[in-house]
């Protein structure tokens, strides 16, 4: 797997919700809900505890994390 280049800007609000977005409807987190303070706070499962994440670049962080533990958590198919 090639290294991605650092990114060039933060991540935006707009792609933090994005990706919130996507984490729950593909089910790899059970809430993500934006606070007005710009933080957010995500919940693994319903009965789980809630985490407070900073901002948009933590956002776009846990969805890289949870992406890249469900790549290598499947089996392979080749």
């Amino acid at each position: 797997m090639i290294p991605r280049p650092p990114r060039s800007s933060e991540p935006s609000a707009a792609e933090a919700s994005a990706w919130a977005d996507v984490l729950v409807r593909r089910r790899l987190l059970h809430a993500a809900v934006h606070a007005p303070t710009g933080q957010w706070l995500v919940q693994d499962r319903p009965d789980g505890p809630v985490r407070v994440l900073l901002g948009p670049a933590d956002i776009v962080a846990l969805a890289a994390t949870l992406q890249h533990h469900a790549r290598t958590m499947r089996p392979e198919t080749r």
